[in-house]
C-alpha cells in the first residue's frame, strides 16, 4: 500500500513537471533555473506533503493501588490426646483340663432262653382200610350138569376178597421241643472325658491408657494486608505526523525527452537490477515497476526524486 502511494506521488510529480528547453519558455514560466545552459533540460516537480507514522502511548487510566488481604497461614500439627485412662481388671484364669479315657458299663451280663422247636421226620406206611373177607359168588353152570335147565346146575363159589390198604405219608415226632440258655455278655462303652488338672483362678491385669493422634490446624502467621500498586494503563495510538510540507522542488537537470530512448530505458532497468532493485522485466518500457524501483533508489541514495534527472543517471552509472 505504501509503495502504491509512492508510485502515485511519482505519477503526480511527473504530471506537473515543467520542462524548460530554452530561456524563452523560462521567461514565460516566470521562474528561471540558476546557471541554466542552452540545449539542456531542467525540471521541478510538485512533491506532496511527507508524513511519517508516529506511535505514541496515550494514558487511559492513572496508576492507583489496592489493598489485598493476605490470608492467615496455618500448618498441620499432630497431638496425642488421652482417649481412655488406665485401669485394672480381674481376669478369670480358666481351669485346665486333661483328657481321660475309661470303660463304662452300659449293660450288665445276662442270659436268654431260646426256644428249640421239635423235629419231625416223614414216615410212609400202609394203613388197612378194609380187612380181607370171603363171599359167595354165583358161577356159570357146570358143564357136567345133566339137567336140561342150566339153572338147575348152579355153582356157587366162595371167593376170597383181599384186604385193602392205603399208603399214608405223615410227620412223626423225632425230638420234642426244648429250650436252650444263651449267655449275653456285659456291654461296655469307651468314653473320653475331661477332668480338672488345674482349677480355675483369678488374676489382676493392668490395662494401659489409650491415646489417639489428632491432626489439627494451628495458626502459623495471622492474616495481614498488602498494598499493591496498580500501574497506569496506556494505549498505543498510531498517527500520521507531517514531516515535510510538499511543494515544488528546486530546478534540477533532467534527461531531455529526445534522449529518453528505449536503449536508455534498458540501461536504467539493468542498472537498477544490478543494484538490487526490481524494475520488472527488461522490456525497455518505463512502466510502473521501473518507476517505483527508480523512486526507491533515489530515496535510498538522497537523490532528487520524481524524474529521470542527471544526478540519478550518474549514480546508476548510466550514460547521459
Amino acid at each position: 500500500m505504501r509503495n502504491l502511494k509512492q508510485l502515485l506521488s511519482v505519477f503526480s510529480c511527473m504530471a506537473v513537471c515543467l520542462l524548460l528547453t530554452n530561456f524563452a519558455t523560462a521567461q514565460v514560466a516566470g521562474d528561471l533555473p540558476s546557471n541554466a545552459q542552452p540545449g539542456k533540460c531542467y525540471a521541478k516537480c510538485l512533491i506532496p506533503d511527507q508524513y511519517e507514522t508516529v506511535t505514541e502511548q496515550v494514558l487511559l487510566k492513572e496508576s492507583s493501588s489496592r489493598i489485598e488481604i493476605v490470608p492467615a497461614v496455618y500448618q498441620t500439627a499432630e497431638e496425642q490426646i488421652l482417649v481412655k485412662e488406665a485401669y485394672r481388671v480381674l481376669e478369670i484364669v480358666p481351669a485346665q483340663f486333661t483328657t481321660v479315657t475309661e470303660e463304662l458299663l452300659v449293660k450288665e451280663a445276662s442270659s436268654r432262653l431260646d426256644y428249640v422247636p421239635p423235629t419231625y421226620e416223614t414216615v410212609t406206611e400202609q394203613i388197612l382200610v378194609q380187612p380181607a373177607t370171603t363171599k359167595w359168588t354165583k358161577g356159570r353152570a357146570d358143564a357136567n350138569c345133566l339137567s336140561q335147565n342150566p339153572e338147575d346146575c348152579k355153582v356157587w363159589c366162595l371167593t376170597e376178597i383181599p384186604a385193602q390198604y392205603k399208603t399214608v405219608t405223615r410227620q412223626v415226632l423225632k425230638s420234642p421241643a426244648t429250650t436252650s440258655e444263651t449267655p449275653i455278655p456285659a456291654e461296655y462303652k469307651t468314653i473320653t472325658k475331661a477332668v480338672v488338672q488345674t482349677p480355675a483362678a483369678t488374676r489382676e491385669r493392668e490395662v494401659p491408657a489409650e491415646y489417639r493422634n489428632v491432626t489439627k490446624q494451628v495458626l502459623a502467621s495471622p492474616a495481614t494486608t498488602n498494598e499493591v500498586e496498580i500501574p497506569a494503563e496506556y494505549s498505543t495510538v498510531t498517527t500520521r505526523k507531517l514531516v515535510k510540507p510538499g511543494g515544488f522542488t528546486d530546478w534540477v537537470e533532467v534527461l531531455c525527452e529526445a534522449k529518453v530512448t528505449q536503449a536508455k530505458i534498458v540501461e536504467v532497468q539493468q542498472a537498477l537490477r544490478s543494484r538490487g532493485y526490481d524494475p520488472g522485466p527488461i522490456d525497455n518500457v518505463l512502466g510502473p515497476r521501473t518507476k517505483q524501483a527508480l523512486v526507491q533508489f533515489q530515496k535510498d541514495n538522497g537523490l532528487p526524486v520524481g524524474n529521470l534527472n542527471i544526478e540519478t543517471l550518474r549514480a546508476l552509472g548510466v550514460s547521459q
